[in-house]
């Protein structure tokens, strides 16, 4: 299949390549978001070298590979390294023999190949500082789904590798237009109310559409792959955390806790409910989800910064923990379970994170591109009964849009219930937080809203037809 979307990504490779100087380009992103699939492709698997990490194995095993991938390329008289200082010695010596021209050395899942006392990060810092950085045919790019160890070892580094980087890409989950031109090329016809809750479910991670039949319905897929004995993502959670974490326990116990309050849990809340101790560690299992996009932090309106609330973002995890998790086999569950007021529950909150994932085409929608803006959520502290708001733009052109998210089957109708709580919400808002921004009601929905009296109570509306710009 062709590359769909990714133009910014494939500009970028395309201005490091034509530089003319030496490149050192970290390229990184969630696991099975389609980084390895881009890179070669834009190459055309054309490179003067690759290796890829192997997802277990102590340094012998690693470095047995590594040299075998040089052997390709070298011939049988390549001298096997003994260590990584080695290894990349060779890798040297035969770029310094080579023809001249630009020469693209792609090292797929560096942070696998970083096993215990390997040395692999001095070597590799060696091999670039005190010589690669000062040739100007070499493109060096090194990649990793495990985020938070490409963040910290490479792009936050205080030590050989601070301002070596020369580049940086990360490759981001589809959006809903990518989702539907991936679609169009496969072949699978979906209706756009399907393919959002196919986002709800799967975000809009490649691989998991790549593994969508065409001759089968939404549901169909959805039991096929989630519910049935043999589904290819029945086990996906507990592999997919294992592969990116080291000692994966903690990580997992935060995501749980927080798949249990949708508008999110405060450190010292979510530390007593993962069960973990406060200190470095639960620092760094909270770092690692939020470099990996699992959860976000974010500060509530009108709110410091020691009150963040973490919350949990990732469709799949949520999907897993909410559905899969206690589910016994069962061919027919999802196409059975359409109908039952736990799918409306769950459906409100995921099509609130599509929503999320979304902001530019919402921001598209409301005309304001161009205008700086805040994203918050908002929960009162004094109303009774309370008064939460999920989406807040805040805008620099004196406007704020407080965004309530609707997802049903037909036009959404505000009767006049709504419509009071509508403006009750607005008046809290306003009393409490005491802005002096004009307020814009703004409802996103599936298909708009139904043009009777009450819908004069909203300023702006974006439908699902909106989100696909």
């Amino acid at each position: 299949m062709k590359i769909i979307g990714r133009k910014d990504e494939l500009s970028q490779l395309d201005a490091y390549q034509r530089s003319g100087k030496p490149e050192f380009l970290v390229v990184y992103g969630r696991r099975r978001v389609g980084k390895t699939f881009l890179i070669r492709e834009w190459a055309n698997n054309e490179f003067f070298f690759t290796h890829t990490g192997l997802a277990q194995g102590g340094t012998d095993l690693q470095l047995a590979e590594f040299n075998k991938s040089l052997r390709r390329v070298r011939g049988e008289d390549h001298r096997p390294a003994k260590d990584w200082f080695e290894a990349f010695d060779c890798l040297r010596e035969y770029i310094e023999q080579s023809e001249p021209g630009r020469k693209v050395l792609f090292i797929d899942e560096l942070p696998w190949m970083d096993s215990r006392k390997s040395f692999l990060l001095p070597a590799l810092e060696h091999f670039w500082n005190g010589w690669a950085s000062s040739r100007a045919d070499v493109f060096l790019i090194v990649c990793g789904s495990a985020t938070s160890w490409v963040v910290s070892k490479l792009l936050q580094d205080k030590g050989g590798f601070y301002g070596r980087v020369t580049g940086r890409l990360l490759v981001k989950p589809f959006s809903l237009g990518e989702c539907e031109a991936y679609y169009r090329e496969a072949g699978i016809v979906f209706s756009r109310y399907q393919m959002v809750e196919s986002y709800m479910i799967f975000g809009g991670i490649p691989y998991y559409l790549s593994l969508m039949r065409k001759e089968l319905g939404f549901s169909q897929n959805v039991d096929r792959l989630c519910f049935s004995e043999a589904g290819a993502l029945r086990d996906e959670y507990e592999l997919l955390y294992r592969s990116l974490f080291r000692n994966p326990e903690g990580h997992m116990a935060v995501v749980a806790a927080l798949a249990t309050r949708q508008v999110g849990l405060t450190r010292e809340a979510l530390l007593k409910g993962s069960g973990l101790t406060d200190g470095g560690g639960f620092t760094r299992v909270l770092r690692e989800l939020e470099l990996s996009g699992f959860i976000r932090r974010y500060v509530s309106y009108g709110k410091k910064t020691r009150d963040a609330l973490y919350q949990l973002i990732d469709p799949f995890t949520l999907f897993h923990l909410r559905f899969i998790k206690d589910s016994g086999p069962d061919e027919r569950f999802w196409a059975a379970y359409t109908d039952d007021g736990g799918h409306r529950a769950w459906t409100g909150y995921a099509f609130e994170q599509v929503a999320l994932a979304h902001i530019d085409q919402i921001k598209a929608r409301l005309k304001i591109s161009g205008v700086l803006t805040r994203q918050y959520s908002w929960r009162s502290t004094k109303a009774k009964p309370g008064v939460q708001i999920d989406l807040i733009i805040d805008r620099n052109d004196g406007v704020t849009n407080l965004c309530e998210m609707k997802y049903c089957r037909d036009e959404y109708e505000i009767d006049g219930a709504y419509e009071k709580q509508l403006r009750r919400r607005l008046e809290v808002f306003r009393r409490e937080t005491g802005t002096k921004a004009a307020l814009h009601t703004t409802l996103v929905t599936t298909y708009g809203l139904v043009r009777n009296g009450y819908a004069a109570q909203v300023q702006s509306e974006v439908t699902m037809e909106d989100l696909f710009g």
